[in-house]
């Protein structure tokens, strides 16, 4: 019953430690690793672990299914392997990119979601969002602000929606700044269960967007100054088609805010109008139905006590070296 209460990498390392030679050495390595995983790399781990499951699966319904296997096996590789060396070496760059791998960990996870959003299934949804805003509201909520539409305005919404990858790092480097660790650590957990909820729905839920699944959209684009420019370039290289439900952009900043509200009240009050204006920018830029914006608003919320809940966990503080004095 004991082993019935361990999780599986103690659960090897028990029955490697009563071994000896290299069993006993690859259980002190294990025990190494799981000192210095957090509850954020339990978070990773779990959803790269069903995302593996998920395309082995279905491997048929994907091209090159072989080669997203070994890529997903290598970045879970490389995620453990990052957490065990800044637990084991003082050295700053170890220190650094293990705090803050997460930019490029979530920008690639999201990226790749276009290739994955038919994995499951076929087809898409939009039908069913489609119905929920017009019922909602009693119009086409993207449709509807495209009357507003004017370069100045077209500009500014753009601006709110690039506050998302602000509201991904500003509460998140105060505290890193600050050495309050897990504080820290709570912030970025709570974010990564709200932006792996995010990914796996969009799996199982695949959603277009108004840009995509209505053609005239395409055909009169928004016209605006450089804020403009600049989403029209990033999306020139890196629109993703299936990821719109729920919004990752909504989810993420929703868990951030509620993280300001706990650790930064301060931040809190100039978080809030910038969340409102970008939920509105997702549906007026034609990213996103209005149910996307609702759904991440839930989805941030259910992160944002998930990511708390892991980290009142007995090891959810991960181990970086030097040890910090800095209060937690």
């Amino acid at each position: 019953m004991k082993l019935l209460s361990e999780s599986p990498i103690q659960a090897v390392t028990l029955h490697l430690r009563s071994q000896s030679g290299w069993r006993a050495a690859l259980a002190a390595w294990l025990d190494q690793v799981h000192a210095a995983c957090g509850a954020f790399e339990w978070a990773t781990l779990a959803y790269l672990g069903w995302l593996i499951l998920a395309i082995f699966l279905f491997r048929k319904n994907l091209p090159a299914a072989p080669l997203y296997l070994l890529v997903h096996i290598c970045v879970a590789a490389g995620v453990v392997l990052l957490a065990w060396a800044s637990s084991r070496w003082d050295n700053s760059i170890l220190r650094f990119w293990r705090c803050w791998y997460f930019l490029i960990l979530w920008l690639f996870l999201f990226e790749e979601l276009t290739r994955l959003a038919h994995l499951i299934y076929p087809g898409w949804f939009d039908s069913w969002l489609i119905w929920f805003d017009h019922t909602l509201t009693g119009v086409y909520p993207w449709d509807w602000l495209g009357q507003f539409a004017n370069p100045a305005l077209n500009d500014f919404m753009q601006v709110m929606y690039l506050t998302y990858f602000a509201a991904l790092v500003v509460l998140p480097g105060i505290l890193y700044a600050k050495r309050e660790w897990r504080a820290f650590w709570a912030v970025l957990t709570s974010i990564a269960v709200a932006q792996y909820a995010v990914y796996v729905i969009a799996v199982l839920l695949p959603i277009e967007s108004p840009y995509h699944a209505f053609a005239q959209l395409r055909q009169i684009p928004l016209a605006g100054g450089p804020a403009t420019w600049l989403m029209d370039l990033i999306e020139r290289f890196g629109r993703v088609r299936g990821a719109a439900f729920p919004s990752a952009h909504v989810a993420g900043a929703f868990a951030a805010l509620l993280g300001a509200w706990r650790y930064r009240r301060w931040l809190f009050w100039i978080h809030l109008p910038l969340l409102i204006l970008m939920i509105v920018s997702t549906v007026y830029g034609r990213y996103h139905y209005l149910g996307d914006g609702l759904a991440g608003l839930l989805v941030g919320l259910a992160g944002f006590y998930a990511g708390h809940w892991l980290m009142s966990r007995r090891g959810s503080l991960p181990q970086i070296q030097p040890p910090t004095s800095a209060p937690d």
